[in-house]
């Protein structure tokens, strides 16, 4: 690789990757992507900068004939780390093994293939450590590239250097974004005009060798191979006039004339060798003597220096590939497609097999097609989305048109769904009739398009979504009760995300289709009848059916459980059942966490932030806000950027900044996050005894309720409107509250319904008061104990009880601190000083200058978690967990896990 060596002589760009590597070394696991394009040394710039002294290094490339065979690298990298299988978790090993095809098991999420990858480096990064260096990582199956992403987004505390190299294309850095990138570009001016001059035919002009340099942008291995031509240099006018110079094309007609000195049967080799990619000899082999190709005359490509045998065939440069595959005719190309897929065949190599043969076919062929649906069932039983996508797309190219071609379609675009491609999934919709289609394919396109819209915040679709949903699960009536089904409980979903802004159907309607299909039995159809109880049935009358219907969710297993989040949200919220809605919550993230479906603990997480704000914990919700960040960037998301309104509102932020969110929400057609944000703001300015303004916020969402959601609600209506003289407003919102209670039996509800009676000054107001606090006192509504102790103690001071309501307003600072209802300190500060005692607030907890992480952390370990179960729920190594959990021992002063619980201060209830 003499070319790049004026390239390597850059110590900025050497230094950089020893960094990553040195870093490693000293337990801090690093990763990086190298950018370039082919020729500028990347593969030999990570070689050269390795270093030794015991460090173990793994080697992966990327093949283009393994990009639709889901998990190729991740089974190659399993391959070479066997022996430390044994040393990962159970369900991670399942894992890898499942995806990499040696197992059977239900398909893994890729993200618990990408933990199970990171814990298995992670083992085997003993000593002075594991460098990892993938090459060609633009031409990795999308499966495994995902899979590195996320380990290199996840090394903390392991001797892990991942390192990638590969072209700046096909997305790319947009897989491995949140990975820090060194773009490499040729050589500067001077030493590349050295390295092209240095040809014994003699130096070019000035002019022309600066053209070159421009036109190549100094890259090393393309100055090389032209300083050699000849021809090259009878373009007299190189570099004098204003046209570009044709540099590439010409680079590849200079590997072509290399070629074509080559005998015809090495020639045909060649071509084989193209056609291929994975470099596979056996393949070749095999192939070669299909054709009659003597195997030796690869030796030829070599000596020619067209391309290297070991460890596995490539090209000197991409270049000299597409010159040998672009130069051949398409019958030339067929053959040697139909010569591999035959090898293929014998070795055992289905996968292959069906790319190559849908290569080797002309217009469409229904035989070819059939194979490549088998390769795309075994994608999708190692859990690859992608590779099905990509190869069930190519089925339907090869099958006639009609409604075996849609629904080939149709199945690709679920998969590029899947897999989180909504934009691949809307181009494969477009070219499908729906007419083609029969009912149930029909239906599924619908709810692709409708996910479509939802992934691009397309307000029209947004809107439009729940009568999508009713009309898919009217297209498999009668046909596909499951799918039906399935596309009942969603449409509920999909109401409760507009909310108001609802269009295409009215709640009533979608009431009474979800009762329509609560049919045969099944826990599917008493969920439904619960939903249905809750759209259409009086509230005495609804709460049977829903109970049951909560009751059967929560009876659900893991995997079916955790895709519900938003109806354990909305069932328990109408029940006004905190416990049983908060622990049906927690088990479905836990679920989400064990089997790796960060899509679905993501929604989990949002879903519980805002259900913490209504009846648990400011403290929790902010907890759940802050592991979104962190699940976010687990996927490759910025973080930073996710903004949950309603729990800015009740932490401080801007409440100008806080409006425009909600509205901006309501504008895309998200309703029911416009409607929470207002709800907050007007918390807030309870807080702030801004009480008309609190009014006006939510006289609108109690005027024109919303199923669940508005009673919720009453409360704070009652205390806004009290306080700002619409007493018979208040007087309303009491009783109702007070009438659902006495139905449910909840004691969240009976303490919120308690206090708005006493806010409303009846003549009992002071039991009303105490048995609000009463009641809440068994609950985990933290906050709105607090609230019931503030306004308990702020009736006995205007009643001249000084000294009661100091007791009952310190009591409100306690609870307000314990569960982080910051916003209302101030107003309780405010009356502890009216009422003659003290208006500090609690000192600080110990612990308090830990990260969001490290508090996270040590909460689950105070609890008794294991360094592996904490990792798990973490989604990091056991390794940077024992290193987060040394980092809080320092900065708390304490030397045990039986330390923790005293001195990390209140923790969450």
């Amino acid at each position: 690789m003499h070319g790049t060596s004026g390239l390597l002589g850059r110590e900025s760009e050497q230094r950089r990757v020893a960094e990553v590597i040195g870093s490693a070394r000293n337990g801090h696991g690093s990763a990086l992507l190298i950018l370039g394009e082919p020729g500028v040394g990347k593969t030999t710039l990570l070689t050269a900068t390795t270093p030794g002294a015991g460090m173990q290094v793994l080697r992966l490339g990327g093949y283009e004939s393994e990009s639709s065979m889901p998990y190729a690298a991740v089974e190659r990298l399993t391959g070479l780390l066997r022996e430390h299988l044994a040393e990962i978790p159970e369900r991670q090993r399942l894992s890898l093994r499942v995806a990499s095809g040696v197992a059977d098991g239900p398909p893994p999420d890729r993200f618990l293939v990408g933990l199970g990858v990171l814990s298995l480096l992670a083992a085997a990064s003993t000593g002075p450590g594991l460098a990892c260096a993938v090459d060609d990582a633009h031409l990795l199956d999308p499966e495994s590239l995902e899979a590195f992403a996320f380990v290199a987004r996840r090394l903390g505390a392991e001797r892990v250097a991942l390192t990638f190299a590969g072209r700046p294309e096909l997305g790319l850095e947009t897989v491995l974004r949140g990975v820090p990138v060194l773009r490499l570009a040729g050589l500067a001016p001077e030493p590349a005009a050295t390295l092209l001059n240095r040809s014994p035919a003699g130096p070019f002009t000035p002019t022309a060798a600066a053209a070159i340099i421009r036109a190549t942008d100094g890259n090393p291995l393309a100055l090389v191979d032209l300083a050699a031509d000849p021809l090259l240099r009878e373009l007299t006018d190189l570099g004098l006039g204003p046209e570009p110079v044709p540099v590439g094309q010409h680079l590849e007609a200079h590997y072509l004339r290399r070629v074509m000195h080559l005998p015809g049967e090495s020639q045909r080799w060649l071509l084989l060798a193209a056609a291929d990619s994975t470099g596979n000899h056996e393949l070749l082999e095999v192939a070669s003597d299909t054709l009659a190709i003597d195997p030796a005359r690869r030796d030829d490509a070599e000596t020619a220096g067209l391309v290297h045998l070991e460890p596995v065939v490539g090209f000197r440069h991409p270049l000299v590939r597409s010159a040998v595959y672009g130069s051949s005719s398409r019958a030339e190309r067929r053959r040697v497609h139909g010569a591999l897929a035959a090898a293929a065949t014998k070795l055992g190599l289905l996968e292959s097999e069906a790319w190559h043969a849908s290569r080797a076919t002309i217009g469409t062929d229904e035989v070819v097609a059939e194979r490549l649906v088998r390769a795309s069932d075994l994608a999708a039983q190692r859990g690859g989305s992608s590779s099905r996508a990509s190869i069930l797309a190519r089925a339907a190219e090869l099958t006639p048109a009609g409604p075996v071609r849609g629904e080939r379609l149709v199945g690709a675009a679920e998969a590029a769904l899947e897999s989180g491609a909504a934009d691949v999934a809307g181009r494969l919709l477009s070219d499908v009739r729906d007419a083609d289609l029969d009912r149930v394919t029909r239906g599924r396109a619908i709810l692709v398009r409708s996910a479509v819209a939802l992934f691009v915040a397309d307000p029209d679709g947004v809107r439009a979504s729940t009568a999508d949903h009713l009309r898919a699960a009217d297209e498999f009536h009668g046909l596909d009760v499951e799918r039906e089904q399935r596309a009942l409980v969603q449409a509920f979903e999909r109401c409760s995300s507009a909310d108001r802004l609802l269009v295409g159907v009215d709640v009533p309607t979608l009431g009474r289709r979800i009762a329509a299909g609560a049919e045969p039995p099944g826990p599917a159809s008493v969920i439904l009848r619960g939903v249905a109880a809750l759209v259409l049935e009086p509230y005495g009358r609804a709460i049977r059916p829903v109970r049951e219907a909560f009751d059967a969710i929560l009876d659900l297993p893991d995997r079916q459980m955790l895709h519900m989040g938003t109806l354990i949200a909305a069932l328990g919220a109408f029940l006004w059942d905190d416990t049983g809605r908060r622990a049906g919550l927690e088990r479905a993230m836990r679920a989400a966490r064990d089997t790796g479906a960060l899509q679905a603990l993501d929604t989990l997480l949002w879903v519980g932030a805002l259900s913490e704000l209504m009846g648990g914990t400011v403290t929790r919700a902010r907890s759940y806000d802050a592991t979104v960040r962190e699940v976010r960037r687990a996927m490759g998301y910025d973080g930073e950027n996710v903004v949950n309104a309603a729990v800015m509102a009740w932490t401080g932020s801007p409440e100008a900044g806080v409006d425009a969110l909600g509205k901006g929400a309501g504008a895309a057609g998200w309703g029911g996050v416009e409607a929470t944000t207002t709800a907050a703001l007007a918390v807030r300015n309870l807080a702030e005894r801004r009480y008309g303004a609190a009014f006006e916020r939510l006289h609108p969402l109690v005027e024109a309720p919303f199923l669940q959601v508005t009673p919720l609600h009453y409360a704070d209506y009652a205390e806004a409107a009290v306080r700002s003289g619409h007493l018979s407003d208040a007087a309303r919102a009491a009783g109702a509250l007070h009438a659902r209670a006495r139905a449910n039996g909840s004691a969240w509800c009976r303490g919120l319904a308690e206090r708005a009676l006493a806010l409303t000054g009846t003549d009992d107001s002071e039991h009303h008061y105490a048995a609000s606090i009463d009641a809440l006192t068994t609950t985990g509504a933290v906050v709105e104990l607090a609230r019931s102790h503030l306004v308990y103690g702020e009736w006995l001071r205007r009643a001249r009880r000084r000294r009661e309501a100091a007791l009952q307003l310190r009591l409100a600072m306690e609870h307000a601190t314990r569960s982080g209802a910051s916003v209302f300190q101030d107003r309780i500060r405010a009356e502890l000083v009216a009422a003659g005692g003290s208006a500090s607030l609690p000192g600080p907890a110990s612990g308090h200058d830990l990260t969001t992480q490290e508090r996270a952390i040590a909460t689950m370990a105070a609890a008794g978690r294991t360094n592996a179960e904490i990792a798990a729920r973490m989604f990091l190594s056991p390794n940077t967990i024992d290193y987060h959990l040394r980092k809080v021992f320092q900065k708390l002063g304490i030397t045990s896990r039986r330390q923790l619980s005293e001195n990390l201060g209140p923790i969450d209830p």
